[in-house]
């Protein structure tokens, strides 16, 4: 199945105030559920007071019902590429933070992607970009399927930089300091011209993470 993702700026009343949101809207039919779920989730953290822990989260995710909508969506998810895609957009909005690998720390583009894969196929991929991309299968660009991994140069470095493919060219990554996990078109000139290549996880070949 592929998936149309584009990037939708929109707005919330809370409080007689227009709230900014931000949404990723599908085409594929089982995505405007998780479409819903993304711009709910964005509009709930951005009038939310900070929260200190998982915990804080779940029962602010509870309160407003979106604990139930979460798994309904789950059920949806076709297989393991799909439920990276899926999980990785529920992140969408937390701040990057070099070195972070955390919701709590906040992420940097490897971080972000070894967090998604860990979370939810259970598989440690190695810690930076280049790494990742050493210990993944080389694929053509015209190969891409959600939940593959693309790199770019955007260091000066080759394989400098991750994110995770999701469909019609668009991928999710947590791109610098002082941005939040977010959608790009790899068809924009910044992104095109510092294209490195594209990736596959092979789950034989990678370590299943510990037991939490």
């Amino acid at each position: 199945m592929s998936y149309t993702f584009t990037k939708k700026n929109v707005s919330k009343m809370v409080g007689g105030k227009l709230v900014p949101c931000h949404a990723v809207v599908t085409s594929a039919p089982m995505t405007k559920w998780l479409c819903t779920l993304a711009l709910s989730f964005t509009c709930v953290v951005g009038q939310a007071a900070p929260l200190s822990s998982q915990d804080d989260m779940d029962r602010l995710l509870a309160d407003k019902n979106l604990l139930t909508r979460l798994d309904d969506v789950r059920h949806r998810v076709a297989d393991k590429a799909s439920g990276i895609v899926f999980n990785a957009v529920g992140f969408m909005g937390v701040p990057y933070t070099r070195g972070g690998n955390t919701v709590d720390s906040g992420f940097d583009c490897s971080g972000f992607v070894r967090a998604m894969y860990q979370q939810t196929v259970g598989l440690l991929l190695p810690r930076r970009a280049n790494e990742q991309a050493a210990a993944t299968q080389t694929i053509d660009k015209a190969e891409l399927q959600p939940g593959d991994l693309v790199f770019f140069n955007t260091m000066r470095r080759t394989f400098s930089h991750v994110g995770i493919y999701m469909g019609e060219g668009k991928f999710i990554h947590s791109p610098k300091p002082g941005a939040q996990v977010r959608v790009e078109d790899m068809t924009a000139g910044y992104w095109r011209s510092r294209f490195d290549g594209a990736r596959r996880v092979l789950t034989s070949k990678l370590d299943a993470a510990p037991a939490p």
